[in-house]
């Protein structure tokens, strides 16, 4: 099914959408009477909940203020990290920002790995979210076990079912210098609106497809 992109409101815009929704129901129930009145009402009702549904403020994201001695990272696993030269990849940038931020630190990179619990269409509607808990929470598993191949400490935590809410959750209580994607899907629209309202570098790093299973001689 195909995701439906949000609509990004500037908040400035908020007072002139109040306005246009409630001149034409005051014109109708002037015009036509509380019949009319009633039903442009329930019109406009009808836009705002589709619109609050859809609607996404195009501001910037919080992020908590991180310690002057340590490098902090957020690695968003919305694919999991199997691939040992993945891991080592983020080990070179962990080392790297910790070597920037302070070169005589002694203190290990602080990584914490966000896999967002992305459901299915018919799902997220009906609010199912074991199925997608239970999927992140193995794809979490396996990214932290990969790392732990490349010699890196690391914590992880299931995120929200929606990847750019996730991401904002998760920063305003952990100081990330950098955040870094792995993904193999197509989801070059999330990420671009976390890296125009993020103040800091944000990577992508394409997870390898998974090898086919060999198939069975008959």
């Amino acid at each position: 099914m195909r995701r439906l992109e949000p609509v990004r409101l500037k908040p400035w815009l908020l007072p002139l959408i109040v306005l246009a929704i409630a001149v034409p129901i005051v014109a109708a129930f002037e015009f036509a009477g509380p019949g009319g009145g009633l039903a442009v009402g329930a019109i406009a009702a009808a836009a705002i909940l589709v619109l609050a549904a859809r609607a996404k403020f195009d501001e910037p994201i919080e992020v908590a203020s991180p310690p002057a001695d340590r490098f902090s990272m957020l690695v968003v696993v919305t694919s999991p990290l199997e691939d040992p030269h993945l891991a080592a990849t983020i080990a070179e940038i962990a080392g790297a920002g910790a070597r920037a931020t302070r070169p005589d630190a002694e203190r290990a990179p602080d990584l914490l790995l966000l896999a967002p619990a992305t459901n299915t269409g018919i799902a997220h509607w009906l609010s199912d979210l074991r199925q997608a808990r239970f999927d992140a929470q193995r794809r979490l598993t396996l990214s932290l076990a990969t790392l732990a191949t490349a010699d890196l400490d690391a914590r992880g935590e299931v995120g929200d079912s929606d990847t750019v809410q996730a991401v904002e959750d998760t920063l305003r209580s952990f100081p990330a210098q950098e955040v870094v994607f792995i993904t193999r899907h197509d989801q070059a629209g999330e990420i671009e609106d976390v890296r125009r309202r993020l103040d800091r570098p944000v990577r992508v790093l394409e997870a390898p497809a998974p090898a086919a299973a060999p198939q069975r001689s008959t």
